[in-house]
């Protein structure tokens, strides 16, 4: 039986803790309720059977351990009393599959609420959504635990006094509040595909959990962006076991073994890829799994379509025109049409000073006055990037490339 509801805690606990946090409308007392419905679970299902519907019954379990747990706290807080006073009614209303489902994206939305600060966000969707623990996610994101709660405390405490409220969007709403949910997901993978710092490149927890994140929003809100930033985690992630050495160096695409390319999730990102476009206007993340897929699908890196890359960039630079943006197609220019040419978009981009400190613009640079024999200006933006870098793989690579350079 432990067995057993170990499996229902790993597939049932988020659908469980979300209805919670709606009947309970808080967060702290919706997970006690939580391990107190498995703790009543434990104790109950071996002499009586397990219930028809397990989920539904630990939503029962866990709201009458809950108006238990205030109708005690109430003997000495009026609040308390309330509070129970309110839920008590709705005690023998039916809860279904479709209501906890919808639950399930009610979290998503509340714990990427635009009032919170974007690291909240993150922290409070790994932990609520995907059940992170506190160490897990502070381990990830190079944080001390303590540090980590602290963020989770806030963003709860903030959702309890601002009373943001635990639902999906309006349709008005739905463009603005969906994109954050999006960005969240595509920072949590963005960490763990390329570490900010640390002593790995990578950080395959991370891309998992945001990979999971995905599919569970499409599967729950079916929109053509949403398929997009799928595809796009799921075409990078596929060159994930090439993208090191057994050193845990970095190697660049242009050296990568394709062969350990997970061909099955190319596929399935190419046609999530498709999809998407086919879906009316492309969207930002719809345009980048594009490129992607171009890149994944090219048998060789001779064979990538540079120029096809190049025009996506043009229609992502008119979607969501970014100094990064223009630093990637920069590099594709020099890619399909020489150095000089994308060294010069560079140069200008440069000279704006809007990434002075993004270490990626110096390699960039580096690497393009390198192959024209700018030899001098190629090391000193070796030295900038590598006086940026805090990850330690890429802090090698560049230290390689000045050694390369002055022998």
């Amino acid at each position: 039986m432990k067995d057993f509801l170990a499996d229902i805690y790993r597939t049932e606990s988020r659908r469980v803790l979300a209805t919670l946090i709606r009947l309970l409308g808080d967060f702290e007392l919706a997970e006690e309720a939580l391990h107190d419905a498995f703790a009543a679970a434990l104790e109950q299902w071996p002499r009586d059977g397990v219930p028809d519907n397990p989920r539904a019954w630990l939503v029962s379990a866990g709201r009458f351990k809950a108006i238990d747990q205030l109708r005690r706290r109430a003997r000495f807080d009026a609040s308390e009393a309330l509070i129970s006073d309110e839920l008590y009614p709705r005690q023998d209303a039916s809860i279904g599959d479709e209501d906890i489902e919808d639950d399930r994206l009610r979290l998503i939305f509340t714990c990427c609420h635009p009032s919170l600060a974007a690291e909240a966000r993150i922290a409070l969707t790994l932990r609520e959504v995907c059940d992170l623990t506190t160490e897990e996610i502070a381990r990830a994101f190079l944080l001390s635990a303590p540090t980590l709660a602290q963020r989770i405390v806030r963003a709860k405490n903030k959702i309890r006094a601002a009373r943001i409220p635990y639902e999906v969007p309006s349709a008005a709403e739905l463009p603005a509040r969906l994109d954050a949910v999006l960005q969240v997901i595509y920072l949590v993978f963005n960490e763990g595909y390329y570490a900010s710092a640390g002593a790995a490149a990578t950080r395959s927890s991370l891309t998992g959990e945001a990979i999971r994140l995905g599919r569970l929003l499409l599967e729950l809100l079916p929109d053509a962006e949403v398929m997009g930033l799928l595809a796009l985690m799921l075409l990078h992630d596929a060159r994930g076991a090439s993208r090191v050495d057994a050193d845990g160096d970095l190697v660049l695409l242009e050296d990568q073994d394709r062969s350990l390319w997970r061909r099955d999730q190319i596929a399935e990102g190419a046609a999530l890829v498709t999809h998407a476009l086919s879906s009316g206007g492309p969207g930002p993340y719809a345009v980048q799994a594009a490129i992607a897929a171009l890149h994944a699908e090219a048998p060789t890196f001779a064979e990538t379509d540079w120029r096809e890359i190049v025009g996506l960039y043009d229609l992502l630079l008119r979607l969501n025109p970014s100094p990064v943006v223009e630093l990637n197609r920069a590099v594709a220019l020099a890619m399909a049409f020489g150095a000089e040419e994308g060294l010069a978009v560079l140069e200008r981009l440069r000279e704006r000073g809007d990434l002075d400190n993004y270490h990626p613009l110096h390699a960039a640079r580096a690497d393009l006055c390198r192959r024209l024999g700018r030899t001098a200006e190629a090391a000193a933006s070796y030295e900038r990037a590598l006086a940026l870098a805090a990850q330690e793989p890429e802090r090698r690579f560049f230290a390689r490339r000045l050694a390369q350079l002055q022998e």
